[in-house]
């Protein structure tokens, strides 16, 4: 056991709430994870992960759950045909019934709401796999894999071009925190949520950073030395899909848009990637892609946040 640097914090539910210490404590455990992952082999040992999942994942499950298999402890399944959420029972009861079980919970869900009420009912920490709202653990992944390629992050620039979704909410939000300034291109009709960039703006002007908004990908791209993509329909939008297509029409990052960037710059995905629509092939399997360093990364950033959360 030992003291965590994030003792005021119970849950991980937006990166919004956590300062830039306690953001770069955990950089440093996820760091010494990736580097030495034996000296963490027991340090949940006994303890138990329930992971709720009403929208499905590759990356999210597999991580987590390899997580606390590394780190001594179980992870244990839920989907919402397993559970009684799915059946109408109060998450409150969920959250309380769950406590008496298991060490932390982390759930993956479409309305935020849903992991926010997890939080304020449950005893044990929850962590925010995904919402429709805000994507935090993979979002401060990106960060640290921005940290591990180049050293640093202060004063850098990430561009994000395409739709105005989760990934773009956490990203904006984690930006000022490591003092990275954020550039964010998306079409008329998919801006972020204008609360969410009202708190980054907040947040970056407090931290000497910059949040600013662009029509045309040309513009938010040029100098930047990470570009960001996404799906542009996420899952459950699936019927927006042929709508989306023609609206993002020239939001596709190219190698001609990636010769904008920096000389040295990085393109990042979250994944899973539509090669052809949101990124062309050749960015995405080409010499400017760390997109398998960020999944990778989600393995140790959440190890850490794990430890930070749970290991009291």
């Amino acid at each position: 056991m030992f003291k965590s640097p994030w003792q005021r914090h119970k849950d991980l539910i937006s990166i919004h709430d956590f300062t830039t210490d306690e953001v770069e404590a955990l950089f440093q455990l996820a760091a010494n994870v990736k580097a030495r992952p034996e000296r963490y082999r027991n340090a949940l040992a006994g303890q138990t992960l329930a992971m709720i999942f009403e929208k499905s994942s590759t990356r999210t499950r597999v991580s987590f759950e390899v997580g606390m298999y590394q780190l001594g402890g179980i992870a244990t399944f839920l989907s919402s045909r397993d559970i009684q959420i799915g059946r109408g029972e109060p998450i409150s009861d969920t959250a309380k019934v769950l406590s008496r079980y298991v060490s932390g919970i982390m759930a993956r869900t479409f309305a935020h709401s849903t992991v926010t009420d997890l939080a304020k009912y449950a005893t044990v920490p929850v962590i925010n796999g995904l919402t429709d709202l805000l994507h935090p653990c993979q979002g401060l992944t990106d960060y640290f894999t921005v940290r591990e390629k180049f050293g640093h992050t202060k004063g850098l620039t990430l561009a994000y071009v395409g739709d105005g979704n989760n990934m773009c909410h956490s990203l904006m939000f984690g930006g000022p925190k490591v003092g990275m300034n954020v550039k964010v291109a998306t079409p008329e009709g998919f801006r972020p949520n204008p609360e969410i960039v009202e708190k980054a703006k907040a947040d970056a002007k407090a931290a000497g950073t910059t949040i600013e908004a662009f029509a045309r990908p040309e513009e938010a791209i040029r100098g930047a030395n990470a570009v960001y993509t996404d799906v542009w329909a996420s899952m459950g939008q699936e019927a927006e899909a042929q709508a989306r297509v023609k609206a993002f029409a020239g939001f596709q990052v190219t190698p001609a848009l990636m010769e904008l960037a920096d000389k040295e710059a990085v393109f990042m995905h979250c994944l899973p990637a539509h090669r052809g629509e949101e990124v062309a092939a050749e960015v995405a399997d080409g010499r400017w892609s760390v997109i398998f360093d960020e999944a990778e990364n989600r393995l140790h950033v959440q190890k850490a946040i794990m430890l930070l959360l749970m290991n009291r």
